[in-house]
């Protein structure tokens, strides 16, 4: 016999005789000729009520279907006689299949967070939880619906490198040397000649690089995969891995860069409208009452454009007294995106043409001299979502940056050669995977919207 999932038990157009139910308790409530039990296999965020007759052979063993226990049955799809539900199953046989004594910790009470990310491998049992990473393997799925739609090829870029995208130096190593004795060189330092890759090697912080390569051949590709910070960031937007989107487009500006990042934020949304909307009912009411008008609003406006120079001037007006200070040159904290985002455009708003001098190396210069064609897209509730450019296609110029950035010809020189060999103008982004998740469900720490979250201090299960 078949399995049918909770999903599609609740959906059913018509009664069914003889369906295979499997899944996990909820709830029981015993009455003296019967019992009703509340199941839920994940498939969904409501459970089926199955009603198990005292008649029933079997029926011995449902003291052992506590909160929990996962059983098997099998029984006829009824009209319910109950309220706020169509459908429930008679059961016509019985099963437990797995016990889970009083010491399972999801027992039907309000739990913290914080306890939960402390059993993050019994969590996606829970309302919420299952409803997350249901909406996190929808979205994911939509990604790729949004590429190959619009006839980008997917690349998978390497997860270990020897290359430092963003110039920041917040990398993991990646060696089998022997820490305690290490090979070294005659003037004392390690040898790396003798490492596993012959070189230093990292976890990647960005498929970028590689990607570009891809796009100067198949014109339009994409990246999708984790991605590493060793940040010592402790702030509820940031984790040590976490996975990103990173188009990569030839022959485009920028201009076109931040057409592409406002169409595939407004997909996104609209295909989780579309396909999880039982579950952002959920995070509409337990987690976030605003959410849903919000999700709504973003679909319905188009977002705002705004650079980096008109942002410092509306922040250095706004009369409010700032954490960190404004001024030209320095970085917008989480305060100034959340402000201008939330604030004064009251919508998305894409920033654009920042200091060069705050930016990595490949991001093409202007003609002022001052300032890259860099972009970030800030939303509400979160801050910068998305960060991206317009890449530097000039040979010299990009000599010129590397030489400021004290980055290696050698290391690089795959990378200028595409520079050297039929370069072309082209722009790409990075969409922070779990960042995107924390928008569309509300959810407002991104240790809730990953499976297992990696942090400074944290690398349990």
């Amino acid at each position: 016999m078949q399995r049918t999932l909770v999903s599609h038990a609740l959906n059913a157009a018509s009664p069914m005789d003889g369906i295979l139910l499997q899944g996990w308790v909820r709830t029981r409530r015993d009455a003296k000729a019967f019992s009703f039990l509340e199941i839920n296999d994940g498939s969904c965020l409501k459970g089926l009520q199955v009603i198990v007759d005292a008649s029933l052979p079997g029926y011995d063993q449902i003291a052992r279907a506590t909160t929990g226990s996962s059983v098997e049955i099998v029984g006829r799809l009824v009209p319910s006689q109950g309220q706020g539900q169509k459908w429930e199953l008679v059961a016509t046989s019985f099963a437990v299949v797995g016990d889970a004594d009083s010491t399972y910790p999801l027992q039907k009470k309000g739990h913290t967070l914080e306890f939960l990310r402390e059993i993050a491998h019994i969590r996606p049992r829970s309302n919420l939880f299952g409803a997350v990473f249901r909406v996190r393997s929808r979205l994911a799925y939509a990604i790729h619906q949004f590429f190959q739609e619009r006839s980008f090829v997917y690349v998978h870029a390497p997860i270990i490198t020897a290359s430092d995208c963003e110039g920041a130096g917040e990398l993991f190593r990646v060696t089998t040397l022997d820490p305690k004795n290490p090979p070294t060189s005659p003037d004392g330092s390690v040898d790396f000649s003798q490492d596993f890759f012959a070189k230093k090697t990292y976890l990647t912080v960005s498929g970028q690089l590689e990607a570009e390569v891809f796009a100067c051949a198949l014109s339009n590709v994409y990246t999708f995969g984790p991605t590493f910070r060793a940040e010592n960031s402790h702030t509820s937007r940031h984790a040590s891995e976490f996975w990103m989107i990173e188009p990569e487009i030839a022959f485009c500006a920028l201009d076109g860069n931040m057409d592409l990042a406002e169409e595939f934020v407004k997909y996104l949304i609209r295909d989780a409208r579309k396909h999880c909307a039982a579950d952002l009912e959920f995070f509409g009411k337990f987690v976030d009452k605003d959410l849903l008008p919000r999700l709504d609003f973003v679909l319905e406006r188009p977002f705002q454009r705004c650079t980096y120079t008109e942002a410092i001037d509306i922040l250095s007006r706004s009369g409010r007294n700032w954490e960190h200070p404004v001024s030209w040159g320095a970085n917008l904290q989480s305060e100034h995106e959340r402000y201008l985002a939330e604030e004064h455009f009251k919508c998305p708003v894409t920033l654009y043409n920042y200091p060069r001098t705050l930016k990595p190396f490949y991001m093409r210069v202007n003609e002022d001299g001052k300032t890259v064609r860099a972009m970030d897209l800030l939303v509400p509730g979160i801050g910068e979502i998305i960060g991206g450019s317009q890449r530097e296609e000039r040979l010299d110029v990009l000599l010129e940056n590397m030489r400021q950035h004290q980055l290696s010809e050698k290391e690089y020189a795959w990378y200028i050669d595409l520079r050297r060999y039929g370069s072309v103008p082209h722009s790409g982004f990075g969409l922070g995977f779990e960042r995107m998740l924390m928008f569309v469900t509300g959810v407002a720490n991104i240790r809730d919207v990953i499976p297992f979250a990696r942090t400074p201090g944290t690398a349990g299960f």
